[in-house]
């Protein structure tokens, strides 16, 4: 009888595993951008077991969805222009918000926001959101270029700073979907602009640039600026951040600043969205629903020290990152940044042309 019992025990245990292996999640998002333990949490809450894959651009997110059958169920695009392009294509599903009781937990005023890429707010919630500037070691960077304004795009796009700063280190973000609006901006232009003179106006500050930029990166650029590889980099806000927490950790004297410019930064957000065609789609709503959970959501902040859409979360953040600006802006700074929409694919195209011929130096 004991060994009868036994064999059943063992049957029961091995059943359980394979029911868990039948509900699967395949979740496609940013580099350093998820808690570890919010994964362990559903899965240990749902059974479903959760494949996770990461990319580091938008171009190679869009890529994948707009190809087809990509196999995932949740995906993590922009607001803009990716997130917009995706709807527009038909490759993102309608939200059922009567599986995501959890929806009413999202700040109205943010939502918002995002109706000009998704009206009605159909195809996604917000995950996290945050700006595009430079991070900086401004104690090297002052040495090297003292004259030079630390809050200023003026510190990169003029050539005679990034010359000087060259010597430390530049890391460009490598994405001409983020880095274009904000040149835009700088010189001044329509951050939407499809004019052919004001993209030749964006090559040339590019160009002028070019000789200084010592590696073009998405994600790496953490690292490096948190290790002192490199000194000033336009990148994420909250990659920023992450860099500043990871060398405060390092313990070896590196001070890292994040810098939303003065003439305006790009706030954008992180969307979490089903693909039309993912094969998981009521796994990908329980996720979804899970993730606005304001407890989950605090949690997510306070690893990745982005900023969130819930809330109520706001009272399990840690009280360092909400007094830090850089993670929640004020309502004064909020109202310097802007946002961005999709622009043609024609010039589009142009725009890839050139960023390619900007990396090349050509």
């Amino acid at each position: 009888m004991r060994l009868a019992g036994w064999l059943l025990a063992a049957l029961v245990l091995a059943a359980l595993p394979a029911r868990a292996q039948g509900r699967v999640l395949n979740v496609y998002n940013w580099t350093d951008y998820i808690d570890p333990r919010a994964l362990e949490q559903f899965t240990a809450e749902t059974g479903i077991r959760v494949r996770y894959d990461v990319f580091d651009s938008l171009e190679t997110l869009e890529g994948k969805l707009l190809a087809g059958h990509s196999g995932y169920d949740i995906v993590v695009p922009s607001n803009e222009p990716t997130f917009s392009r995706l709807i527009r294509a038909g490759a993102l599903a309608e939200i059922d918000r009567s599986k995501v009781p959890n929806w009413q937990n999202l700040d109205p005023v943010l939502m918002q926001r995002v109706e000009t890429s998704d009206p009605g707010n159909r195809h996604g919630a917000i995950y996290l959101w945050g700006t595009i500037g430079m991070g900086l070691i401004p104690d090297r960077v002052a040495k090297l270029a003292p004259e030079a304004p630390q809050d200023s795009w003026d510190l990169l796009f003029r050539p005679e700073n990034a010359r000087r700063i060259a010597g430390c280190g530049i890391t460009m973000m490598d994405s001409a979907i983020d880095v274009i609006p904000s040149v835009l901006k700088y010189l001044g232009k329509n951050p939407d602009s499809t004019d052919a003179a004001d993209l030749a106006a964006v090559e040339r500050t590019l160009m002028a640039i070019r000789p200084y930029i010592r590696t073009f990166a998405n994600g790496g650029a953490l690292e490096a600026l948190a290790s002192g590889e490199t000194c000033l980099v336009l990148d994420y806000s909250g990659d920023v951040v992450q860099a500043a927490g990871r060398a405060t950790e390092a313990g070896r004297g590196v001070v890292v600043r994040y810098v939303a410019p003065k003439q305006g930064a790009e706030v954008g957000f992180d969307m979490l969205a089903i693909p039309a065609d993912a094969p998981h789609k009521a796994e990908a709503l329980a996720f979804i629903d899970f993730v606005l959970r304001p407890a989950v959501m605090a949690g997510i902040t306070n690893t990745v020290r982005y900023p969130n859409a819930v809330p109520a979360s706001a009272a399990m953040i840690r009280p360092e990152l909400k007094a830090d600006t850089n993670v929640f802006p004020t309502p004064d700074q909020m109202a310097g940044f802007f946002t961005i929409a999709a622009v043609p694919q024609a010039a589009e195209r142009a725009r890839t042309r050139m960023w390619a011929r900007f990396k090349a130096g050509q």
